[in-house]
């Protein structure tokens, strides 16, 4: 407790008492009904969410305007018919004793929802950076009527029972664009210096303030730096944050980037240290004497607890470790550090899940999230006698969840190490935080009673003799090798070998293969310094720069000369070359040292035939079904865990 006295000290803003210095921030879900109303899906998110006791619970993004949504699934609050929605929203955000605040959003420009109707509006017409599509250009009056909904929705959140109100001035949303010289070209009050760029967002919080009274805290989270090129930055945003306080604003939440900034900035992956961005929040600090919430992919209460004894910031936020971890902060409080589910920033569920996929949230590798509805707390009402085959990512989560329920657990591994694919994935380039989460996820089954029988493969014997009650199928996937000739060769070895170091990389290297496992054993490689080729016969990576992890893999094998050659077909391999055919020409990459397949996997079920023929009731879960990410993985194994 006392490692954490700055930390968990209450803080008041106006006449709010915020028990500690911990922040939910907003993260859009994708769970209420398609016409913006709570529903019990949210309402079970929200109260599992704020059990874990965060001083300050700030609610996902809220609709204040019609024109404003990024998602027919965008909580509402345009509309007197959403209070008693979000009166029972206010209810379960209080849940851990924690204070509730809503997040007023206008999404402006960046809703591809409403870009694709043509009813999208900005502050020009410029086309988004993200969806390349341009915005009907706001009228004064169009303006005006946004200011006034920011106001009545913040009233709305009064009256639904929520302690204040955040308004949303980051990440490249309406507040953002008019802010920024990108998308704001305007000749009006409005546009020009940053000062008239930023009248929008004065305008808003003196509406809200006037609506709300002054008793009533009202947030303001920006991006402190657009971090884009020939964006704002921090040193512009110190010129205006006091006009923002004067204005209203009692806490200044500062966050950074918007969604067309490169490299996935304002959700950031691995590659930037936990408390990137708390500079940031200081120099804004230095220009006010309100409170400042610092933000930047904390996962540590620890470190965030150093954060406020400094004096860098006021509150820290908490993002997606929230997610991953509802209860870290409890744990933290018990000294049980250990037991800590530490947020990979991997985005998969939180992120690219709902943006990419238009699917509703997830954490990749703490599956409650986003189902708590399904995700069942008491044991099962029948305990079975259950074999896991497998122990990567899909199987070691199949044997937590299925102790947890009651059920009798054997896990079985054919390799000497627990781990799957993961023990080889973490070695590349800032992965490593992989590596703690499957070895924190080992623990935890051992911790839990359950053996891990290493070095032991399922046989049909073993079935025949034993018969378990079911059984959960993790195999996995095995290693694609492709019928090439010269593939026999000395100089061939695999991507496995490599990120395992049981081959030593060479000089001159030819990598088969540009997805994923190619993208990292490159990266891998050329860290090490060896000169990479990376070859494909697809016309571009599958790795899409679209998501933080692509963004940065492309950039690193770029900035170290690793060549491409997509669109390019392996016909052969010699000694020292290989032969390829790209738009059918022959050439032949000469000087290699080493070639190294990373083509892939396949699905692997050796086990499927038996235990049909045994009638053994069996799931088949993870890689072993379909190659995917570790999101699926551990969702299946937790499904096929909770469905025994």
């Amino acid at each position: 407790m006392n490692e954490l006295k700055h930390l968990l000290s209450p803080i008041t803003i106006k006449k709010t008492e915020i028990p500690n210095r911990v922040v939910m921030p907003p993260m859009g879900t994708g769970l209420c009904n398609p016409d913006g109303t709570v529903n019990d899906a949210l309402l079970a998110y929200m109260n599992r969410q704020a059990s874990g006791g965060a001083g300050l619970i700030i609610s996902e993004i809220t609709a204040v305007h019609p024109s404003g949504l990024v998602s027919p699934f965008e909580v509402g609050a345009y509309d007197d018919k959403f209070i008693p929605g979000l009166k029972k929203f206010a209810e379960a955000a209080h849940a851990g004793g924690g204070k509730a605040v809503m997040q007023l959003h206008h999404g402006g420009r960046e809703s591809a929802y409403l870009l694709k109707k043509g009813e999208a509006i900005g502050p020009s017409a410029v086309p988004s950076l993200v969806y390349r599509q341009e915005p009907r250009e706001m009228t004064l009056e169009d303006i005006q009527e946004i200011i006034t909904s920011f106001g009545s929705a913040a009233v709305r959140a009064m009256e639904a029972g929520f302690d204040g109100v955040e308004i949303h001035g980051a990440h490249g949303y309406l507040l953002t664009q008019f802010l920024s010289a990108i998308s704001n070209k305007r000749q009006d009050q409005y546009g020009g210096s940053f000062a008239n760029r930023a009248r929008f967002v004065v305008e808003v919080l003196r509406e809200v303030r006037v609506q709300v009274g002054e008793d009533t805290p009202i947030l303001l989270r920006i991006s402190a730096e657009e971090f884009i090129k020939n964006g704002y930055t921090v040193e512009d945003v110190q010129t205006i944050v006091p006009d923002l306080v004067e204005a209203g604003a009692d806490v200044i939440h500062a966050s950074i980037g918007t969604h067309g900034s490169p490299g996935g900035i304002t959700s950031a992956p691995p590659e930037y240290d936990t408390g990137f961005n708390v500079w940031r929040a200081k120099k804004l600090k230095e220009v006010v004497s309100v409170p400042v919430i610092a933000v930047g992919r904390f996962n540590d209460p620890l470190g965030a607890d150093d954060v406020i004894a400094c004096g860098d910031a006021d509150l820290v936020a908490f993002g997606r470790q929230q997610l991953c971890d509802p209860d870290y902060l409890i744990k933290a409080r018990q000294g049980r550090n250990r037991d800590i589910r530490i947020c990979i920033a991997c985005n998969q569920g939180c992120i690219e899940r709902e943006m990419l996929e238009a699917k509703s949230v997830r954490c990749a590798i703490n599956p409650e999230t986003g189902q708590e509805l399904v995700y069942p707390r008491k044991p099962a009402a029948e305990t079975r006698n259950v074999w896991i085959v497998g122990a990567g990512p899909a199987g070691l989560t199949a044997a937590y969840e299925a102790n947890r329920l009651g059920h009798q657990v054997t896990l079985f591994e054919k390799e000497q190490m627990p781990g799957g694919n993961l023990l080889y994935a973490c070695k590349a380039p800032f992965k490593q935080i992989y590596g703690d989460w499957i070895q924190w996820l080992i623990d935890q089954v051992k911790k839990a009673g359950i053996e891990i029988q290493t070095g032991t493969c399922v046989t049909d014997q073993m079935l025949d003799e034993a018969a378990p009650d079911a059984v959960i199928v993790a195999t996995g996937g095995e290693k694609i090798v492709p019928p090439i000739q010269g593939i026999d060769l000395p100089i061939v070895c695999d991507a496995w070998q490599i990120l395992g170091e049981t081959v030593a990389p060479q000089k001159n290297i030819a990598v088969i293969g540009a997805g994923l496992i190619g993208m990292e054993t490159a990266t891998f490689l050329t860290a090490r310094g060896s000169a990479v080729t990376l070859i494909d016969q697809l016309p571009k990576s599958p790795v899409t720069k679209f998501t933080s992890h692509g963004y940065g893999l492309h950039k690193r094998l770029r900035g170290d000369d690793c060549r491409f050659m997509f669109g390019t077909a392996l016909q052969r391999i010699q000694e020292d070359s290989v032969t390829v055919i790209t738009q059918g020409e022959e050439n032949t990459l000469s000087s290699l040292d080493q070639v190294v397949l990373a083509v892939g996997m396949n699905p692997r079920d050796d086990l499927k035939s038996k235990l049909k023929e045994n009638e053994i009731r069996h799931v088949i879960v993870g890689d072993a079904l379909q190659v995917r990410r570790i999101m699926e993985a551990t969702e299946e194994g937790a499904r096929a865990a909770w469905e025994l």
